[in-house]
């Protein structure tokens, strides 16, 4: 049954940038929560079931609490925040949107929910964490932002990325050129986030320098890194020899983080991932960290969490 519930604040202009031209912001949380919301003065009126009242309770106090500290949250973000309420009541939005991982000339780099944040955490207070989940989570973005940062901080003097050379499914057959130029397809996309995280030409010159290092996983063999921020992306495709090298390099005042998808390897048929090996040996280890996403946590096109669920799907069916 359908109830109401009022809320007052106490500036009317901080109730009027919550509820954006026209009442745009309004009409999006209606929208997303189902429940209706309309505006007088400095009074909210919730029409709702009590579940669907309770949400918009806490979704409202938060953005206000948000904005009075001049954050203000529209469109996309406006939207995530309704969902990470919807999904969690307890949700500490503060927490989330308020979080900077890394300011560029570009824009600043945030968590994009609850998954991330507790990410961040975990590399901010972990030597070792392990970002298990879908393509799409953010979580090798979230890592090299990580490290662009500690560098910039002078944690590290150094950022190591490194993905095991595997091809996806296809056979790409004789590469021609030198060792770099033969790999530098499977690392393509650690470039691509690395060029989006440092502003103008700065990213070849520190590759130039050596203050950042791209390279494949074989080329990390025999060596102990020091004052180094490493990052093993695309980790699902190491077997367990490698994974167990892999954290045999890590030297002092370094961290590493390890990114996968353990459902999307591509290794031959019987052989077991090291990652998946590795968070089920591991996940009790002091300092090292094992944070885990769904589909649910998917920020690229909200299509691709729908395909990924319904392969998710597929694959449970056929299992069955």
């Amino acid at each position: 049954m359908e109830s109401q519930d009022k809320l007052e604040f106490d500036d009317n202009a901080l109730l009027a940038q919550i509820g954006g031209p026209a009442g745009r912001n309004l009409k999006l949380m209606t929208e997303e929560l189902g429940l209706q919301i309309h505006a007088r003065g400095n009074t909210l009126t919730l029409v709702g079931s009590t579940e669907e009242r309770e949400v918009g309770r806490r979704l409202l106090n938060q953005l206000y609490a948000l904005a009075k500290r001049g954050r203000h949250l529209e469109g996309s973000d406006l939207v995530r925040a309704a969902r990470l309420v919807q999904a969690d009541i307890n949700a500490n939005l503060k927490a989330i949107f308020t979080d900077v991982v890394l300011s560029t000339g570009a824009g600043v780099v945030r968590p994009r929910g609850q998954a991330q944040s507790r990410y961040i955490d975990a590399m901010r207070t972990k030597d070792v964490v392990f970002g298990v989940g879908p393509a799409g989570t953010g979580k090798t973005y979230l890592a090299v932002a990580m490290a662009v940062a500690a560098l910039q901080r002078n944690d590290v003097r150094r950022i190591v990325l490194t993905r095991p050379a595997v091809e996806a499914g296809e056979k790409l057959g004789f590469l021609p050129g030198d060792m770099v130029e033969k790999v530098n397809p499977y690392l393509r996309p650690l470039y691509d986030a690395l060029d989006d995280l440092i502003e103008g030409d700065r990213a070849g010159q520190m590759l130039a320098r050596g203050h950042v290092e791209v390279a494949p996983l074989a080329f990390m063999r025999g060596r102990t890194l020091n004052g180094s921020f490493v990052i093993l992306d695309e980790a699902q495709n190491t077997t367990s020899e490698q994974m167990l090298m892999f954290l045999t390099r890590l030297g002092y005042d370094s961290k590493a983080v390890i990114t996968g998808d353990i459902t999307q390897t591509d290794l031959p048929g019987g052989v077991r991932s090291g990652l998946a090996e590795a968070t089920q040996v591991l996940q009790n280890v002091e300092g090292i960290g094992v944070s885990r996403f769904t589909e649910e946590d998917v920020v690229r096109h909200p299509l691709v969490g729908r395909i990924i669920k319904a392969y998710d799907q597929r694959d449970s069916s056929t299992d069955a």
